[in-house]
């Protein structure tokens, strides 16, 4: 029997396509609304399909409970819980923590335990071994502990938990063979790396070089603003070159469980090494004034129409940190609502895929598309590219539009002001 703890964005998929192979999962959810929406059958996470889940559910397949007690029938338990910051920008481990200590209290001779979640190098063995330890079993002896780091990009229908290729690294060569063993039941590719800490900071690194990567073009959209350059016309023709090259693109900065957080967990592991990561640092410092900088570009915009600040009528297009998912964790658009906001511009929202939310202090709810709508606004401000919106039709009604994703820019439309 398989239990996932966690079933959100990595944790309801990883189960669905495990118990589609016959493996008998109870799915750990501390959330009791999750917990009863799962065993009911209905879905909550796009990258899993409403009947796959529904039919797992009725033959019995999968299961959800709010508790630990069913841990000892648990022959393998992947953990997928979340990883956030603190307010400092230092790990926040306590899910982990609480998680592992609830399993120790359930822990018998023969398991497999694998933590997915993201988080520095050394959690596995320095914070989740000493806990399990302290049952009395030893690891390679009783248990077996290894970390494989989840691989999940919600809303990409090429690649998915099955055909992504997964990375294990163990507490020990037994942990590995175990670890290693278990994944290849159900994903087509499995690499084997020499150790826990090594498989963290794969995933860690992978997570950077986007942050890095990311960082390098919004700061390069910030001096084309200076210089009075598009900087798409300067990335498209970049990007056209076959080799040495790798397209990334800017936008109002970076949002999401994984580009905002996971290389500050580098960032901190780092310094017990006396060691300073400059490029990550500096990568974070300019994401994060992404934001600031789409206020700012909206209020000169507005100067430029003579239109006054207090009381501007802005509707912002997209509040998901990416096109096409209802995910708006740590969305740079949510940023870009309360920037406004405080300085007392009057600012709405659309998206399709996001009804409603509640982060950073701010509680909303989608209006309307309309061209009435539209047409009463200051500016339009697109801040995510969802497929849903039909661009040459807000831009036949809108005054004006901001596009921070580039998505209009082969439209061509004097209405519209890119990044």
């Amino acid at each position: 029997m398989l239990g996932v703890v966690g079933l959100g964005y990595v944790g309801l998929p990883f189960a669905v396509e495990k118990a589609k192979v016959g493996f008998k999962v109870i799915g750990v959810e501390q959330n009791p609304r999750r917990a009863e929406k799962v065993n009911r059958g209905e879905n909550y996470i796009p990258d899993v399909r409403d009947e796959d889940l529904k039919e797992l559910v009725t033959r019995g397949l999968i299961q959800a409970d709010t508790d630990f007690r069913r841990v000892p029938e648990m022959d393998v338990i992947v953990i997928a819980v979340p990883t956030p910051l603190t307010q400092n920008l230092t790990p926040d481990l306590q899910y982990v923590v609480r998680v592992t200590e609830a399993i120790a209290r359930h822990l018998r001779p023969g398991q497999l335990i694998s933590l997915e979640s993201t988080t520095y190098p050394g959690t596995t063995e320095e914070v989740m071994l000493p806990i399990l330890e302290a049952t009395g079993l030893k690891v390679e002896e009783d248990f077996f502990l290894v970390h494989s780091p989840e691989r999940v990009d919600p809303g990409n229908k090429r690649y998915t938990t099955k055909n992504t290729t997964k990375v294990v690294g163990g507490c020990g060569p037994r942990s590995l063979e175990v670890g290693a063993f278990f994944y290849s039941q159900t994903i087509e590719r499995v690499v084997t790396v020499s150790s826990a800490k090594a498989a963290e900071l794969v995933k860690v690194f992978e997570n950077t070089f986007r942050a890095v990567n990311i960082a390098l073009v919004n700061e390069l959209a910030l001096l084309c603003d200076r210089m009075g350059l598009n900087v798409w016309e300067v990335l498209d023709a970049a990007f056209t070159k076959p080799f040495g090259i790798m397209p990334f693109y800017p936008g109002p900065g970076v949002g999401g469980h994984c580009i905002p957080i996971d290389p500050h967990y580098l960032e901190w592991k780092a310094k017990e090494y006396n060691f300073n990561t400059h490029f990550i640092a500096l990568a974070g410092e300019i994401n994060r004034k992404m934001p600031e900088f789409v206020v700012d570009k909206t209020l000169r915009l507005l100067a430029e129409e003579g239109i006054p600040i207090k009381g501007a009528k802005v509707l912002v297009l997209g509040v998901a940190y990416k096109k096409d998912i209802g995910d708006y964790r740590e969305s740079p658009a949510i940023r870009v609502i309360q920037g406004l906001r405080r300085l007392g511009l009057e600012v709405q929202y659309h998206d399709p895929h996001v009804p409603r939310f509640r982060e950073h202090g701010l509680e909303m709810e989608s209006v309307d598309l309309t061209p009435e709508r539209l047409a009463d606004q200051d500016l339009v401000v697109i801040t995510t590219d969802h497929s849903a919106f039909d661009y040459p039709w807000i831009l036949e009604h809108a005054k004006r539009v901001l596009d921070t994703r580039g998505v209009t820019r082969h439209l061509k439309n004097p209405k519209v002001t890119l990044l």
